[in-house]
């Protein structure tokens, strides 16, 4: 093994979706979001395992991840494009079957001049101010919007990472609002909505992140382990350095593995000189900084060399990491290189 190797654990994906779909009424669907490439896991393998375990409705960001979405899955399930009918994208709406989740004044038209008939969706701006119809244009188009009998109307949730955030009930009260009376399926939450409760759901939840053994869910099954390979094992006397700009200098004799695996692949420099990896259920702190390709850790205590070690697994979640690192559990993931051999299995059923 030259590069690292990363494991997807297709039943633990399949066991997430089952478990936030239990969470909701019977008559509210679950869809499950796949978009950024299945959050950087595969949309093939790992949609074609969400349909396998009941999902019906996908979602992505753009009409070009919905081709590799429909490819993979052929016809039947839903896919709808949070992006909306943005130019250019008629012909791929049209021929795969998407459904625009239709952002603007500028997209309605574009949709309804293009594809008249051609099933769509509606996306409001309930406070996030970053997609969706603000409610003085929904309020002067309703009616007309609505009599094109759309898919399905839907906003997002800016604060559900933390339920008591006074955000959440404000979007909640707005979407109430703008959508009083209408007879159209309606859908606010992703996980973190899914997790505070049933006022929330509505008639459709679209979780993501929690799908992938991400925060909020903090109940949700593991999916991903990176294992890195370790290239060269030295020894260093006291007062030696290591990586760039030598910022670790060891105070004693320390043995030093080299491991396969840097910034290039997706493993931010801000873990450098803070995180650990783990062999077996041993932490090995890194040492220096993460550079291009490699990462240099610390194997002395250790009672063999390591042939690899963990960076992702069951002691250390891509939140952990993200926690180390100053950022979110999503960009550690979507940020994982394509150098990795990916490997998919069947685990947890």
């Amino acid at each position: 093994m030259s590069t690292g190797r990363l494991t997807i654990d297709l039943d633990a994906v399949a066991a997430n979706w089952r478990a936030l779909d239990a969470k909701s009424d019977p008559g509210v669907q679950t869809a499950a979001v796949v978009k950024a490439d299945a959050y950087g896991l595969g949309v093939g393998k790992v949609a074609r395992a969400l349909a396998a375990a009941g999902a019906r409705r996908f979602f992505v960001a753009v009409a070009e991840e919905g081709a590799a979405l429909r490819e993979a899955l052929g016809p039947g399930p839903e896919i709808s494009v949070f992006g909306g009918h943005m130019s250019g994208d008629t012909d791929m709406i049209h021929d795969l079957g998407l459904v625009p989740m239709l952002n603007s004044v500028e997209q309605l038209t574009r949709h309804f001049e293009a594809l008249p008939g051609h099933p769509f969706g509606i996306q409001l701006d309930t406070g996030m101010n970053r997609l969706g119809m603000e409610p003085p244009e929904w309020a002067t188009l309703r009616d007309l919007i609505l009599s094109q009998n759309p898919r399905l109307i839907m906003s997002h949730l800016a604060c559900a990472d933390e339920p008591t955030h006074l955000m959440n009930r404000q979007q909640l009260d707005t979407f109430h609002e703008m959508t009083e009376g209408v007879d159209v399926p309606r859908s606010l939450s992703a996980t973190g909505g899914i997790l505070m409760g049933p006022d929330y759901h509505f008639d459709l939840t679209r979780p993501g992140i929690g799908l992938y053994g991400g925060l909020p869910f903090d109940n949700a099954a593991p999916v991903v382990t990176l294992d890195l390979p370790v290239v060269q094992i030295r020894d260093l006397a006291a007062g030696e350095s290591v990586g760039y700009s030598n910022t670790w200098v060891a105070e004693h004799a320390t043995r030093v593995a080299t491991v396969s695996g840097g910034y290039a692949d997706g493993i931010t420099r801000h873990i450098s000189n803070k995180a650990v990896m783990f062999h077996e259920d041993t932490p090995c702190p890194i040492l220096g900084r993460v550079s291009m390709d490699l990462i240099t850790v610390d194997v002395g205590h250790l009672k063999g060399d390591p042939k690899a070690l963990t960076l992702l697994g069951t002691h250390q979640t891509p939140d952990d990491l993200a926690d180390v690192g100053g950022t979110i559990g999503y960009e550690v993931l979507t940020q994982l290189g394509a150098r990795y051999a990916r490997y998919y299995a069947r685990g947890r059923g």
